[in-house]
This record gives C-alpha cells, sequence and structure tokens, in this order.
C-alpha cells in the first residue's frame, strides 16, 4: 500500500504552504499559528487539516504528538517551518517590534529534532542565510548533516516555478528517506507575466479606487485622496513612475524633493509584460511600492494581489478588513512554489 506523505505546517499563516502541498499530494494535518486572524481563512480552505493557535515558544512537542497522533522517526512526516520573517529582511523594518521572530528557527528545530521526520522544509527571507549564525540557520543545517539528513539549500525566484511574481526566497528542504538531494523543479518556458493573469481578459472588471466586491471574489480595493488620483493619472500607463508628477509643486511629495533616484517604485505601476514585483504585506497601498495597476488609476485590489502570490480565485480570504487580508496574502509562501516543493518530495518518496 502507498504510504501517503503528511505534513504539519508551523507558522501557517493563511495557508499559502499549506495549499500548495495538499495540490502536490501531501495531506496537511495541522496548521499552527500564533494568529487567531489566520484560523477562518486556513480552516476554509485546506481540507481536513486541524488549526492550532499557539505560540511555538510555549508549545510542548509531547502535547503536539498526542493532539495529532504523530509518531517520533516518521519517514512519511513532512515538518515545514515558514516563520515570519520582518526581522531577517532587507525591507526596512522596525526590528525592535520583530526581535521575538528571530528566534522562531531555533524553536522550530526543537521539534524536528524530537519528531526526526522524513522530511524537513523551511522557507524564508534571503536574509537569514546572509546572517546564518545570528538566526540559527547554521546550527540547524549542521544538526540535520550529522543526523543523515541530505540537506538542499538556496535561495530561489519563485518567478521561475510558476509564479507571476519576482520573489526571491531561502529554501531549505532536508530527506533522510534516500541520499539524494530534493530540490523544486523550475517551470519549462516563459515566466508568466502580469498581463498572462491581470486585466480584463482574466475576468478582473475595471474598477475605481474604494470599490468594495461583498463576494468572495473579493476584487476590491482601498479608496484614494482626490490629489493621490491626480498623481496617478500623470504616471504614465504599463510601468510609469512618480517622475510623471515630480515636476508638478502641487502634487510632488516634500519627502521626494532632490531625491528623484530615490524610492523609484513608490508610486509605479506594474508592467504587463513582466512577472510583478514582490507582493508584500501593504500591496494595497500605492505609497508603498510598485503596487498601481498598469493602467487604472488605482492600487492592486485584493484578489490581484493574491493571484499574483499564485493563489487560485477561488481561494477564500475570511477577514475582517483589507489591510487583515492583505497581510496574510503578503506573509504567505506562494502556493505554486509550495506546489512544486511538494512535487519534489513526492516525487523522491
Amino acid at each position: 500500500m502507498k504510504k501517503i506523505l503528511k505534513a504539519v505546517d508551523f507558522f501557517c499563516g493563511g495557508g499559502g504552504m499549506s495549499y500548495g502541498m495538499q495540490q502536490a499530494g501531501v495531506k496537511v494535518l495541522a496548521g499552527i499559528d500564533y494568529e487567531a486572524k489566520c484560523k477562518a481563512t486556513f480552516e476554509a480552505n485546506i481540507n481536513g487539516a486541524q488549526f492550532i493557535q499557539a505560540d511555538v515558544f510555549e508549545l510542548d512537542e509531547y502535547v503536539l504528538k498526542q493532539q495529532l497522533n504523530l509518531q517520533q522517526n516518521d519517514n512519511n512526516l513532512i515538518l515545514i517551518g515558514c516563520s515570519p520573517c520582518q526581522y531577517w529582511s532587507v525591507i526596512n523594518t522596525d526590528k525592535n517590534k520583530s526581535k521575538k521572530s528571530k528566534n522562531l528557527l531555533k524553536e522550530f528545530h526543537r521539534f524536528v529534532k524530537f519528531f526526526n521526520p522524513g522530511y524537513v522544509v523551511v522557507e524564508n527571507v534571503p536574509g537569514v542565510l546572509r546572517k546564518k549564525s545570528e538566526s540559527g540557520l547554521e546550527e540547524f543545517i549542521s544538526w540535520l548533516e550529522s543526523n543523515s539528513y541530505v540537506v538542499h539549500f538556496d535561495v530561489h525566484n519563485v518567478s521561475d516555478y510558476g509564479v507571476p511574481q519576482s520573489r526571491k526566497r531561502f529554501t531549505l528542504i532536508a530527506n533522510r528517506v534516500t541520499r539524494l538531494e530534493i530540490r523544486p523543479e523550475p517551470t519549462k518556458g516563459e515566466k508568466i507575466r502580469v498581463i498572462d493573469v491581470l486585466g480584463e481578459n482574466n475576468g478582473f472588471k475595471k474598477i475605481s479606487p474604494g470599490h468594495k466586491d461583498s463576494s468572495d471574489f473579493n476584487h476590491t480595493v482601498a479608496g484614494l485622496s482626490e490629489k493621490n488620483l491626480q498623481r496617478l493619472k500623470l504616471v504614465s500607463k504599463n510601468g510609469g513612475t512618480r517622475q510623471g508628477f515630480a515636476n508638478n509643486p502641487e502634487l510632488q511629495l516634500s519627502c521626494f524633493v532632490g531625491k528623484d533616484n530615490m524610492f523609484k517604485d513608490t508610486y509605479g505601476r506594474l508592467w504587463w509584460d513582466k512577472p510583478s514585483p514582490t507582493i508584500t504585506t501593504k500591496f494595497f497601498s500605492i505609497s508603498n511600492g510598485r503596487f498601481t495597476h498598469p493602467e487604472e488609476d488605482r492600487a492592486l485590489s485584493i484578489r490581484e494581489g493574491a493571484i499574483l502570490q499564485s493563489f487560485p480565485k477561488s481561494y477564500i480570504f475570511k477577514t475582517e478588513s483589507i489591510a487583515d487580508t492583505a497581510r496574510l496574502i503578503g506573509n504567505a509562501v506562494p502556493p505554486k512554489y509550495a506546489e512544486k516543493i511538494g512535487s519534489a518530495i513526492i516525487k523522491n518518496h
């Protein structure tokens, strides 16, 4: 009888990694996350999986073993740890706020030691590799290798794996079931571009700033002030930048005066014929990056951001606000990329 691979997804968020694994054919037993706001979305999309709301610093290995009826030394078990990564990000975030998250990999290591699963997956920002000693990654890899795991780790751009977005991610796949190094297989052919997934031809009707979509499709977009609307009218279509209004004293922002070569993506439009830039948790805001629609004078809608992260149109987001949904989407592992990781593990198994 064919043994089914099963996974426990630590720091699962809204379920991007779990969904991709599920699509590949892995049975997801549970998602664990500290954030209660993830629960409804995770449960709506990950079939038959439990959502465990827990602080991993306080979660006991024996309790988890009992709760999920897990076995130690199980070749069919995958432990996944995609911990929140703001502390190691190159993006200028408040490191004090995210200080606790810097030790999450070390906590995940505790569960890997205890369960000794057949497979281990870690996905994070490239910064954990640059600071591998401080982040606990060096110690983690060393432990895996000395405990009979074959370890693949590298920085991959998800645009090479069927995701319509340029997003570099550190990925580790460890395997003690065979002596082979497992790596996700890139998608053959051209990269998927914005024009391949967005626009009227792909079911996205034209909308105005502030449009609310109460259906599960969630083609909802943030509003804009009159001044920001005037600014966007001057940003040229298909990849334009804020240079379009830089010489207009009424519209130029004081923080950008004399800084035309800095933060060029702010207020910028996506290109139709390229993958999108990295979708962050603030993709609904034109002042937080290159998140303006290639043609329409508005930011990306919630569903457009999800599609650029490779969530399917059928994925249901159960949240209270635009900001909450965007956070789940921006923090997610792109499901198409997760599916490639899952497929590579299944092929090895």
